[in-house]
C-alpha cells in the first residue's frame, strides 16, 4: 500500500468516525433521558420553526455566485485598464467578493429566519 492511498482513506475514516460519534451520542442522549421517564415530544421540538435548511443554502449559493460573478468582472476591469499583475488581482478579487456575497446571504437568511 503506497502513501498515496493514505490519504483518501485517512480522510474517509475521519469523516465516518465524526458522524460515528455524533450519532452514537445523540442515541445514548435519547436513551438517558427515555430511562429516566421524559417525554419523547422533546425530540421533535424545534423542527417546524424557522426556514427550511434548503432555501437558507440556496439562498447563501445564490449571494456566493453572484459575488464570484461581480469579483470575476471587477477583477477583469481592473486587469483591462490597470497594469497590475493578473496572478494577483484575480483570486482576490474573487475571494473578496465571495465572501462579500456570503455575507449579504447570511444577513438575507436572517431577515428570513425573522419573517
Amino acid at each position: 500500500m503506497g502513501p498515496e492511498i493514505l490519504i483518501p482513506l485517512s480522510f474517509f475514516l475521519m469523516i465516518f468516525g465524526i458522524v460515528y460519534l455524533v450519532y452514537s451520542t445523540r442515541n445514548r442522549e435519547r436513551l438517558a433521558l427515555i430511562e429516566k421517564g421524559v417525554d419523547a415530544s422533546i425530540f421533535l421540538q424545534g423542527k417546524d420553526k424557522g426556514v427550511p435548511m434548503w432555501k437558507v443554502f440556496i439562498l447563501n449559493l445564490a449571494f456566493l455566485l453572484i459575488g464570484s460573478g461581480v469579483g470575476i468582472f471587477i477583477a477583469l476591469l481592473i486587469t483591462t485598464y490597470t497594469g497590475l499583475n493578473d496572478g494577483a488581482v484575480y483570486p482576490s478579487i474573487i475571494i473578496t467578493m465571495a465572501g462579500i456575497g456570503l455575507l449579504v446571504g447570511f444577513n438575507k437568511a436572517k431577515e428570513l429566519d425573522k419573517e
